[in-house]
């Protein structure tokens, strides 16, 4: 039966006690200890080798678990894994030693096949994962999602049913990073072979090693209200306090206020006017994500106006972003100055690579004029009419009509119509190159630059506009190869990779996404990830 926000929240007012802590007539519910909490979008995959996105990767986080868990300090820590691998000193060997007593929700053990065969199942090309190219630096994957050699050959193997041997065809410094990440977590193979088609189609449809299960999950992308409950076979069940999260979809600012006021939501999002006129409340929570939201053009086509780089020059330079964190988003969102974020990664003598960088988008009217007058001699047109297509979030909007105004304003002869649509229709039509310019963006999936710089290669399957660039390229390659042991070169390169693609502005940034919350302050330890999964439910504790 499909279910609807106004369901849950109709089912949280009359059964107070399914939806709160302590205020049941039902005895057994009065020590439930459940978290309501509300998200802006649908979750649109519930599969490890194909979701893409902050909604599917914060969920899978918590009803699964890799070889590594990051903690409160994003750090990587023995999760399935029984303690911190061994790696050679070449950097090319890792030997994980696996808990004995971890188990699927189902009661069947955990063991390295799980690992094995959900890595290959990734990088298998039937499965067709957008997230399969992180796996190139495991021995033979390129080959394999190439399609140029079979799944089995992938450098990961079972020594025994809790030892795990993973080879490395180069040396990678983020390695244990990915460790930590859903894709590489491990998958049931009976599980998803009985499920076939509908394998993580509904939450029934697999089985769960994590903290939580996935419960009430009837559909990717539509469903908008689901839950995650303690799952009682998970190893370290003594340390999970909460007994259910209790999600929905809640894309209005006023409505998860309002939902938040009238005690049927623990956690909520604010943006705008609203975030603003919270700021001073106790239960006023910002979240600096490592995320950058920025627009991607279409350049898929030869005749395509957004392959002239004077246009998406002007439109950069049309944007105030100061104006647009302070006035629209209010959120403690940061105005970005380059396609990394702030705070994620640091080079050799620690300076943070947006200090390294330097400010390469900014404000500037006379600019964008400049270049909007070059465009249009080098097009040989005098006016242009695009259009951006952006999640139908409250945020979201506001971000994409502030967009419009500014460019319009800016760019005589320029018109800018935008088309909100659910987030994953959002994501579908980018993948398709369905769309003029869409405002979207990438949270980092682990903590260094190139989690960015290796998005807009030639031929990454994220970089949805394909803009292509030879010397971005080589720089990206470089730091992954030839410069990967030597830390001073490889932060050079990937210095330089940044600044290539904002002096040619193959995608224009915007802002480094924070988040409003107002979060119960009885609920203590949510721990927010800068990269990675961006929320982690495991330790949170309610106080009364």
């Amino acid at each position: 039966m499909r279910k609807s926000t106004i369901g849950w929240l109709v089912l949280c007012g009359v059964v107070l006690a399914g939806c709160s802590t302590g205020n049941s007539a039902d005895a057994d519910k009065k020590t439930e200890k459940v978290f309501n909490i509300a998200v802006q979008q649908e979750m649109p995959s519930a599969d490890l080798s194909v979701a893409t996105d902050t909604i599917s990767f914060t969920a899978l986080n918590n009803v699964y678990e890799g070889i590594y868990r990051l903690d409160a300090e994003n750090k990587p820590q023995p999760a399935g894994a029984s303690e911190l691998a061994t790696v050679s000193d070449d950097g090319l060997t890792y030997t994980v030693k696996l808990r004995d007593n971890a188990k699927w929700s189902n009661g069947d053990p955990v063991t390295a096949a799980d690992y094995v065969y959900g890595w290959q199942r990734t990088v298998d090309p039937k499965t067709a994962s957008e997230y399969a190219y992180l796996f190139e630096s495991v021995e033979n994957a390129s080959d394999i999602v190439a399609g140029k050699k079979a799944v089995d050959q992938l450098g990961i193997k079972a020594v025994d049913d809790h030892t795990l041997e993973i080879k490395l065809a180069k040396a990678t410094p983020y390695f244990q990073y990915l460790l930590a990440f859903p894709s590489f977590f491990p998958q049931n193979q009976k599980v998803v072979e009985e499920n076939g088609a509908k394998y993580a189609t509904a939450s029934d449809k697999s089985v769960y090693n994590g903290p939580f299960t996935l419960t009430d999950f009837d559909g990717p992308g539509t469903d908008t209200t689901w839950s995650y409950t303690k799952n009682p076979e998970y190893w370290d069940k003594k340390n999970v306090d909460l007994d259910k999260i209790n999600v929905s979809v809640v894309k209005e600012s006023s409505t998860a206020l309002n939902l938040f006021k009238d005690n049927q939501a623990d956690d909520v999002i604010l943006s705008g006017e609203l975030a603003q006129q919270m700021a001073n409340d106790e239960a006023f929570v910002s979240d600096e994500d490592g995320r950058t939201s920025y627009l991607e053009y279409n350049q898929r086509k030869e005749d395509s106006p957004f392959r002239n780089a004077d246009l998406r020059q002007a439109i950069s330079y049309s944007l105030d972003r100061e104006a647009l964190i302070k006035n629209v988003l209010g959120d403690g969102s940061i105005a970005s100055t380059g396609l990394v974020p702030k705070n994620l990664t640091f080079g050799p003598d620690g300076t943070d690579f947006t200090k390294a960088s330097g400010t390469l988008v900014s404000y500037d009217p006379a600019k964008a004029k400049e270049h909007w007058e070059k465009a249009k001699k080098e097009l040989g047109i005098d006016s242009l009419t695009f259009d951006i297509i952006a999640s139908d979030d409250d945020s979201t909007k506001k971000v994409v009509e502030y967009i419009q105004n500014a460019v319009q304003e800016q760019l005589d002869g320029v018109k800018v119509t935008v088309t909100p649509v659910p987030f994953s229709v959002r994501l579908d039509r980018s993948s398709a190159g369905d769309f003029d310019v869409v405002m979207g963006g990438w949270g980092a999936d682990y903590a260094d630059a190139s989690s960015f710089t290796d998005l807009f290669v030639t031929g990454n399957s994220y970089n949805r506009g394909q803009w292509s660039n030879p010397e971005y390229d080589q720089l990206v390659e470089a730091s992954s190869t030839t410069d990967v042991t030597d830390p001073e070169k490889r932060w050079q390169d990937l210095l330089g990779a940044e600044k290539v693609i904002m002096e040619q502005q193959g995608v224009t940034p915007v802002f480094q996404k924070a988040q409003a919350h107002l979060r119960n302050p009885k609920f203590k330890d949510v721990v927010m990830h800068s990269s990675g999964a961006q929320y982690d439910y495991k330790w949170v504790t309610v106080s009364e």
